[in-house]
């Protein structure tokens, strides 16, 4: 009897482990598809002046129904407690304090890393006739950092990099490592699917080139166990693309 439950145990487990995996990618797939099809439907349904704010609260809302309003473990796992802010109780400011600082520090360490690299390709693409000149009223930029952190980046990252990146990782556990970042299939899924996503709110080929940052965003959820660094690093992006392209008259 002792030899018959050795033999039939491992078997159960991994028959486990594999209705866990199969449970993880397909509410991975149709979580994608119904978000997918929600931000094309706002993107032809929702007036212009609207349309930003609403993409994000699509994917505010979907990440509140599959991941915050569940249990604080399957929050903290998904990247997604944001120093504590999204957790019951009283915040822990001095923990919000430490997050908050290591998520600017990897970002803008990142950011000084790939800044200059991506001005020169910026410069050999675009070929502007004009040399750079930028002016920013304080309100506007203001305005314009508030936007691209809460409005684009949180959104997106909590999705894509929180709910998305997390789950496909309980599908294909992650397997390489990259400067102190293990990440798997799972990484390189969750920017494809961010990258389409993309092209379905505005139908144009080139917006697929959003899978190479993504890669990034997806970096510095892995390396961060959270989702902090991957939306400040994002907003810079944003705003450092913007910056250039008003800048040099583009």
């Amino acid at each position: 009897m002792s030899q018959l439950r050795r033999l039939i145990a491992p078997r159960g487990g991994w028959s486990e482990r594999t209705g866990q995996r199969q449970g993880a990618l397909a509410e991975a797939v149709w979580a994608s598809a119904d978000v997918t099809v929600a931000v094309a439907a706002v993107a032809v349904a929702a007036p212009r002046a609207w349309l930003t704010l609403m993409v994000g609260f699509t994917f505010l809302a979907a990440t509140w129904v599959l991941v915050w309003r569940r249990d604080d473990a399957i929050v903290c796992r998904s990247g997604l407690a944001l120093g504590g802010l999204v957790m019951p109780g009283p915040i822990d400011l001095r923990s919000l304090a430490r997050a908050a600082a290591r998520a600017f520090g990897w970002a803008f360490g990142l950011w000084a890393v790939v800044a200059v690299p991506f001005l020169v390709g910026f410069r050999l693409w675009w070929t502007p006739r004009f040399s750079f000149s930028l002016h920013v009223g304080a309100s506007e930029a203001v305005d314009e950092i508030l936007g691209q952190l809460l409005v684009i980046a949180l959104p997106e990252e909590a999705f894509y990099r929180g709910f998305l990146q997390s789950r496909l990782d309980d599908v294909w556990a992650p397997r390489w490592c990259l400067l102190g970042a293990r990440f798997g299939p799972g990484l390189l899924t969750s920017a494809a699917i961010f990258a389409v996503g993309h092209v379905v709110t505005m139908p144009v080929i080139t917006r697929l080139a959003v899978f190479f940052p993504a890669l990034l965003f997806g970096w510095l959820r892995a390396r961060t166990g959270g989702i902090g660094a991957s939306v400040v690093f994002h907003a810079l992006c944003n705003l450092y693309v913007l910056s250039l392209m008003r800048g040099f008259g583009l």
